[in-house]
This record gives structure tokens, C-alpha cells and sequence, in this order.
């Protein structure tokens, strides 16, 4: 058995990327949540905050059902 450790490096650094990107884009989100809930009681309005952690809660179900939908096929 011959392992190609080109490939296996190639893999492990592509899933490294996908993973820290996924953890940035969730942490995006998580933090337009917290501004939506500190200008709900500042009494203020915070919609983009809100639209773009739904944007980036989106693009991360996106992500994984694209992920899961390679490995099912």
C-alpha cells in the first residue's frame, strides 16, 4: 500500500480553511445577534445587525448540507 501524503496534505489543509472559515462565519452571526439584543435595550433598532447574522447563519447550513451532500453521494 502506497500512501499518497501529497493528497492526504492537500485534504487536511482545504479542510482546515472550510473549518476556520465556518467558525468565522458563525461568529459573525453570533455577534450581530449580540448587537441586535444591546441596541434592543439601548431602545434602538439593529436590522442590519440581524439580517447579516441570518445571512451568515445561512451560509453556514449551506456549507454543511453541501459538505454532507458530498459525502452522501
Amino acid at each position: 500500500m502506497k500512501i499518497d501524503w501529497a493528497a492526504l496534505g492537500s485534504v487536511f489543509g482545504v479542510s482546515l480553511v472550510v473549518t476556520v472559515a465556518l467558525v468565522a462565519l458563525f461568529t459573525l452571526g453570533i455577534t450581530g445577534l449580540s448587537r441586535r439584543e444591546r441596541a434592543a435595550a439601548q431602545g434602538g433598532s439593529a436590522a442590519l445587525a440581524v439580517t447579516g447574522a441570518y445571512v451568515c447563519f445561512a451560509a453556514c447550513a449551506a456549507a454543511v448540507a453541501y459538505g454532507i451532500s458530498l459525502i452522501v453521494a
